[in-house]
């Protein structure tokens, strides 16, 4: 990756355009920017961004299918940032591969802070780590050694299969459906009260206090490991 992370926005509003051409910089970051789907399709494999920031309500194509189609040639991280607000447009975006889902109108500092997490996603994805860590958190995903801390953490089968599924996607929202599947298996992708049980004893044995919070919920939607310094 270059010195300056490239970041592609792709959104008919002028004034969105404008805003992050503006506010993005300052924090380090080079934008392009592309109106249409049409435009940024086009500006992909020349400019070979770091990280897309896509609007769903493009005027020549479905937001929705520019991501399959990103997906299908490469791993760019993608943030979409749309006026949807419905749980049924986040999963569909999720689950076709985004890597998160910004809702406008929007706070800067959010938005910046969820960059930061697509990006560190996508040099995961580059690249796994043999021992991941965020905040007092590590795991080891050779020998499959969990620590809070100095203290080892003891984790069941299933609590280890969630956690490492959220440590590969670690900064990105991973839907119910997506963890369910990893965990229990394709005859279980409705059964989300397995999953909340589950993530409940993870984080007792993960967060024993507030200030050590790293599992995040998206209502509706699914959770995310956050990335923390």
């Amino acid at each position: 990756m270059a010195s300056k992370p490239k970041v592609l926005v792709v959104d008919d509003e002028p004034q969105i355009r404008r805003l992050l051409r503006t506010g993005l910089p300052p924090h380090g970051y080079e934008v392009v920017e592309a109106a249409t789907a049409a435009e940024a399709l086009k500006l992909l494999p020349r400019e070979k961004p770091d990280v897309l920031i896509l609007d769903l309500g493009l005027p020549d194509e479905d937001g929705f299918a520019i991501i399959g189609k990103v997906r299908a040639a490469a791993l760019t991280p993608i943030l979409v940032l749309s006026a949807r607000s419905d749980v049924e447009g986040k999963v569909r975006a999720l689950e076709l591969g985004a890597d998160d889902y910004v809702t406008k109108p929007f706070d800067m500092a959010e938005l910046l802070a969820r960059l930061k997490a697509a990006l560190r996603h996508g040099l995961q994805s580059a690249g796994e780590q043999p021992v991941f860590r965020t905040g007092p958190l590590s795991v080891d995903l050779v020998h499959r050694r969990v620590r809070v801390g100095e203290t080892e953490v003891h984790l069941s089968p299933k609590e280890y299969d969630l956690l490492r599924f959220l440590v590969m996607h670690a900064g990105k929202v991973v839907t119910h459906q997506q963890l369910l599947q990893e965990v229990w298996g394709p005859a279980h992708v409705e059964d989300v009260q397995y999953l909340r049980v589950l993530m409940r004893q993870l984080r007792q044995k993960l967060e024993p206090s507030a200030s050590h919070g790293m599992l995040a919920t998206e209502p509706g939607v699914g959770y995310r490991l956050l990335v923390l310094p």
